[in-house]
């Protein structure tokens, strides 16, 4: 059988990647795909944007990166400083790397037509939580103009996503979604983590297939000492009190 190790959210935390990296690795899995919001936040994104450039198979753009690269109207003057101080860190070819990351990607896995991308399946910036109504989040399986449609011809029966910080899996009328959770940036009591599908990969047969979510602990202050280490980093107190408390802090507009 094949497995998929899929990440997401790791917004410049390298202690964290570095630990779910090495998690990965010890359980043999040398395929990795990653869901996108490769910045923000954390006080690395190069180093974040180097490492899963050489890590990952697949990479898809995330809201951070289009928010950054292509920001929505006019922002305020504090997120203006965040903008101009991510993109002082990552660089011309960085930006244009992040900046052709494709919304999303599709395959088949032990005859399941299987669907990823960061947010959902109406926009990058359109946020869904396992709380809301059905129908929505039976949404997240249409084909739109963002995801195309199916190469099968089809609506997928397996739909992954990220965005939310807050792992879990729903099955309902023949279709399973489930959210990866985030490695550097968990809004639960929990510590990074991440999916895996095992299955066979690219095979239209019915086989057995497997979705598990994982959970790594990783050194959390010594992530928050790169942060304080890091001279000029927007929303220090913010962000350390994310990573301590799991729980969002408003983060200055």
């Amino acid at each position: 059988m094949d497995r998929i190790a899929i990440i997401s959210d790791i917004h410049g935390n390298m202690p964290a990647l570095e630990a779910v990296l090495a998690d990965i690795g010890s359980r043999g899995i040398t395929r990795i795909f990653c869901l996108g919001d490769l910045i923000g936040k954390g006080p690395h994104p190069e180093q974040v944007v180097d490492r899963v450039r050489k890590a990952c198979e697949v990479v898809l753009k995330g809201n951070w990166e289009e928010g950054t690269l292509h920001p929505p109207g006019e922002v305020g003057p504090n997120f203006a400083r965040t903008l101009t101080w991510l993109k002082s860190k990552l660089g011309q070819e960085r930006m244009d790397y992040l900046d052709s990351l494709p919304f999303c990607t599709e395959f088949l896995m032990s005859g399941r037509q299987v669907r990823l991308f960061h947010s959902s399946a109406k926009s990058i910036f359109h946020r869904v939580h396992p709380v809301h109504a059905l129908e929505e989040r039976l949404a997240m399986f249409e084909n739109t103009e963002f995801t195309g449609p199916c190469k099968s011809g089809r609506t997928p029966d397996v739909v992954g996503y990220a965005d939310i910080h807050n792992a879990y899996v729903q099955s309902f009328q023949g279709k399973t979604l489930f959210n990866t959770g985030s490695v550097g940036n968990p809004l639960e009591i929990a510590p990074a983590s991440y999916a895996v599908l095992e299955g066979a990969y690219g095979s239209a047969e019915p086989a057995s297939f497997c979705l598990q979510l994982v959970r790594v602990p990783y050194d959390i202050e010594l992530a928050v000492q790169h942060a304080g280490a890091e001279a000029g980093m927007p929303d220090l107190a913010e962000y350390i009190s994310e990573l301590r408390t799991a729980c969002y802090a408003r983060m200055k507009k």
